[in-house]
């Protein structure tokens, strides 16, 4: 087993289209460092305007709490689900007030192998709103077609089971497969077998900027 990379951010973004995406792509990552750095989750539609979706806002919140995100650190925006498309100049704006705000040095988005019209839309338009950052892609399973994960991150069994214990809170989705928990810890087993860990979570490369630094004392 080799030598883990040691990587950081004194402000760590999470973008997701709709409420849900965060956890399901990387809430493991998200319990794990929660209370190491500072952390803010933004999720750009509530999905408010479905009437099936009513209770989501809520589950939203709860599940976000169950990874140890506070209300005020997860924020909801008002773009219409399914028509990212037609706002892509309105969520580039957003998204560059977040960052002269925010200032993130690590963003997690929707990897760029994701086919929903929403999340490929917030993926680029995040690749041209944070030109200068670090850009690490999560997968939501239902709806990436060809996504391999380049980038692991080793997690616990606590923050897999913290995870799992998040994605029940949405009552409104409990019987989409992808909510099954055995399908979020075999994910979480097959990208630490990728890695010879336990679990992992996966991510691909958007973009990575970085500056290189000798851990030797050479005496210069």
């Amino acid at each position: 087993m080799g030598q883990d990379l040691i990587f950081y951010g004194r402000r760590v973004l999470f973008l997701g289209a709709h409420p849900d995406d965060i956890e399901i792509g990387c809430g493991a990552l998200l319990a794990q460092i929660v209370d190491k750095t500072d952390i803010l989750c933004v999720t750009l539609s509530d999905n408010q305007k479905n009437p099936e979706l009513k209770n989501l806002v809520e589950e939203h919140y709860q599940s976000m709490a169950v990874l140890g995100v506070p209300e005020e650190k997860a924020i909801l925006g008002q773009f219409e689900t399914r028509r990212f498309p037609y706002y892509r100049q309105e969520i580039l704006e957003y998204l560059i007030q977040i960052n002269r705000t925010y200032k993130p040095d690590l963003i997690f988005v929707h990897t760029k192998a994701d086919i929903h019209q929403d999340h490929a839309t917030l993926t680029e338009e995040a690749l041209r709103a944070f030109r200068g950052t670090t850009v690490l892609g999560f997968d939501v399973i239902r709806s990436s077609y060809g996504f391999f994960p380049s980038f692991l991150v080793e997690v616990s069994e606590s923050a897999v089971e913290r995870k799992i214990e998040a994605l029940k809170q949405y009552k409104t989705y409990q019987n989409r497969y992808y909510f099954d928990p055995d399908i979020t810890r075999s994910t979480l087993i097959r990208n630490g077998a990728i890695c010879e860990r336990p679990f992992a979570e996966g991510f691909d490369i958007l973009r990575v900027v970085g500056t290189f630094a000798s851990p030797i004392n050479n005496g210069n």
